[in-house]
């Protein structure tokens, strides 16, 4: 009975040790075979640019707003520009009936030569303070213009009737544009007056335009959604015409200029005396063995310094001995996983690639 046994243990013993050999046999063969037709695995070198940048929204407002206000009641005697103005600063855009305050101020000037007779010098001194007060009333029957800009509204003509603190028009200065935008804490230590900005408006969309920082406040504020944030004031000089005051636009603060880095896949690149190479497809099918430099960038890819360029197509080494990825300068054994860039992330300044790998 005990030898019965051991026959059927052997039989299939030997039957595993048959089946063993020839899944070995089987796989020999389908290697050699893609090996005598040409299909090896090969990877290509390309190119991925990176903008360091911080990404900003907002609205824009005009350099200077000046809404034209009438200080009191009364009739309007004089408009002196039109809708579409230029005008300077110290215009006057409209005159109001003033002949109240214009026989007010010439009695109390009477007044005052009269007293310059028989008066005190304290009388004068008073009389003095209340000339000013009427000279002042008398300019508040005028609307001139605070700064040089654009009458872009008015709704005004003469013989209408106002009253205190009616607006009768805007006036604008576009000399450049601005805009307040919101920077998390994390991004405002990257903040430097000067840096270039590049905004896209909805309504403008024939091209991007070029902004800067021209200031940022050294205290934080916390928004209503419970984040820190810093303000930055942003400028834009000479905006197109077509974009205009409360424009919305969506853009990025450009913290160091977009670097453009060259990669390919690490089994790509082989060891050989100690130094990296690569085998790279010729136009014939041939493959040549070139020289390079590479750094680590990622368990996946390797940064190339010189030897390669973007297009090359490279022989995979990861199945031969003098390609193994083990000696790969700085990558510390085979590669493990995704392809982050080494370090936790982007680089520093929360950069986003320009475009995607392949």
């Amino acid at each position: 009975m005990k030898k019965n046994k051991s026959k059927k243990a052997l039989f299939v013993w030997l039957t595993i040790i048959v089946i063993i050999m020839g899944i070995t046999t089987s796989l020999m063969i389908v290697r050699n075979t893609l090996q005598d037709s040409g299909e090896v695995g090969t990877y290509e070198v390309f190119s991925e640019t990176f903008e360091n940048v911080i990404e900003v929204s907002g609205n824009v407002e005009a350099a200077q707003l000046q809404n034209l206000t009438v200080a009191g009641d009364g009739t309007v005697e004089k408009v002196y520009v039109e809708e579409g103005d230029y005008v300077t600063k110290g215009t006057v855009l409209v005159q109001l009936s003033a002949t109240e305050q214009e026989y007010n101020l010439a009695k109390h000037d009477y007044d005052m030569d009269q007293k310059r007779i028989s008066g005190s010098k304290k009388e004068l001194e008073l009389m003095e303070k209340q000339r000013l007060s009427l000279l002042k009333k008398l300019e508040d029957r005028q609307v001139i213009a605070n700064f040089d800009g654009y009458v872009v509204e008015l709704d005004i003509a003469e013989g209408d009737y106002v009253e205190a603190k009616d607006i009768v028009g805007v006036l604008l200065d576009r000399s450049f544009l601005q805009a307040a935008v919101e920077v998390v804490e994390t991004d405002a230590g990257k903040l430097v007056v000067g840096q270039k900005v590049v905004l896209d408006f909805p309504a403008y969309d024939l091209e991007q335009v070029e902004g800067s920082v021209v200031s940022y406040p050294s205290v934080g504020r916390i928004t209503s959604r419970g984040a820190t944030v810093v303000d930055a004031e942003i400028y834009i000089e000479n905006p197109p015409e077509e974009i205009l005051p409360n424009y919305s636009f969506t853009g990025s603060i450009e913290i160091s200029a977009p670097e453009t880095v060259t990669l390919v896949q690490r089994q790509a690149i082989g060891r050989k005396g100690g130094k990296s190479f690569a085998e790279v497809l010729q136009k014939d099918g041939t493959y040549t063995e070139v020289a390079v430099a590479v750094e680590t960038y990622d368990s996946t890819y390797v940064k190339i310094i010189s030897g390669l360029e973007e297009g090359d197509v490279l022989k995979s080494q990861s199945d031969t001995v003098s390609g193994s990825q083990n000696n790969l300068p700085g990558m510390g054994g085979a590669p493990s996983g995704g392809g982050m860039p080494a370090g936790g992330g982007m680089p520093a300044g929360g950069g986003m690639p320009a475009g995607g790998r392949p």
